[in-house]
């Protein structure tokens, strides 16, 4: 369980990475689609129009899914997994999801609050390694923290 753990962990770091690059290969498909001289409506947004990197939007949407089940999964195997700390790292990683859910529906409203959300996305990754981390100190597989005096912490 320890390794399913680990794996999960260090999946949604992967995933968030992703996210990014099929966000950015809407928004930058969309700015080219532009410049070809095509104009950008409601219609378009709403799917009556394929435009340049439109799958960009889709790939980012199954994405979010897939964070989210792989975060749900985590937390589950969590309690399995005997790992000191892996409970509660699986729970903020987690609710950092939920979190970014939120900020996601939220942006559609106020625009701003996308900022939020890719900024969030930067944590998820941070809080995700965290958790792979001490999955990978629990299975003996990483050496202890060696503080700048070099002495074990």
């Amino acid at each position: 369980m320890k390794k399913t753990y680990r794996v999960l962990a260090y999946l949604l770091p992967a995933i968030v990475a992703l996210q990014a690059a099929f966000i950015a290969m809407a928004v930058y498909g969309l700015g080219s689609w532009v410049d070809d001289g095509h104009t950008l409506t409601k219609r378009t947004l709403d799917g009556g129009t394929s435009v340049t990197g439109d799958i960009g939007f889709a790939l980012h949407g199954f994405g979010a899914m897939a964070a989210a089940l792989v975060a749900v999964l985590l937390l589950v195997v969590s309690f399995f997994a005997k790992i000191p700390g892996g409970v509660k790292w699986a729970a903020i990683v987690f609710a950092d999801v939920v979190l970014q859910w939120v900020l996601a529906f939220v942006s559609f409203a106020a625009w701003s609050v996308g900022a939020l959300h890719a900024l969030n996305a930067f944590a998820l990754f941070g809080l995700s390694m965290v958790a792979a981390q001490h999955a990978t100190r629990s299975m003996g597989t990483a050496p202890d923290p060696v503080s700048p005096a070099g002495e074990r912490v």
